[in-house]
């Protein structure tokens, strides 16, 4: 990541608001901004199906599911937070192999710290365990609210944005898919 480009363009937007950046409290917050940037964005330096490099024959036949995972992520339009939970279940392909429970929530990270929409983080996530896996079925369900929904535009704190993706037994078997989602959504 170039921190002297993204610092010198934090410079350019506190000009173009009108302030200056040699102000005492704006003097550190270009580098403070790119060192955030370096973090929140940290996923555009990852491939997150490193995380299956290693997987388990345990011969498991049911439904794994990991929910409430906690993301963070960056709308790719306006360059605003974005944030809330993942659900993903996934069901062993006919090998019976699995992976690390944190794997799933490393995958999420993986692909949420980067400019993104939820509509392709949630399948990013779902593809990604379908290419590593080879799972019977993956269902990945994501909740959010959107900052650029939130505090501008139509100013709709608390409103949030639900989107799945579905993979394999899944997307055929409705009785499967509803076992999944009761879960996912057992409140």
């Amino acid at each position: 990541m170039d921190t002297a480009k993204i610092e010198a363009g934090v410079r350019l937007i506190l000009e173009g608001v009108g302030e200056d950046p040699e102000r005492e409290g704006l003097r550190e917050t270009p580098a403070r901004v790119a060192r955030m940037y370096e973090e929140v964005l940290g996923g555009l330096e990852e491939d997150p199906s490193r995380h299956f490099d290693v997987t388990f024959d345990e011969g498991h036949e049911e439904i794994v599911l990991v929910g409430d995972i906690p993301f963070f992520s960056m709308c790719e339009h306006h360059l605003a937070p974005f944030f809330g939970k993942a659900h993903v279940a996934y069901i062993p392909g006919a090998d019976g192999r699995i992976c690390g429970i944190s794997k799933l929530a490393r995958l999420v990270d993986g692909f949420a710290k980067r400019p993104q929409v939820q509509e392709r983080l949630t399948g990013q996530i779902a593809d990604t365990l379908v290419e590593a896996l080879h799972p019977a079925g993956v269902i990945v369900v994501l909740e959010a609210e959107h900052m650029c929904m939130s505090m501008r535009g139509v100013k709709k704190p608390g409103a949030k944005t639900t989107t799945r993706a579905v993979r394999g037994c899944f997307e055929t078997d409705a009785d499967a898919r509803a076992e999944a989602l009761s879960l996912i959504f057992r409140k």
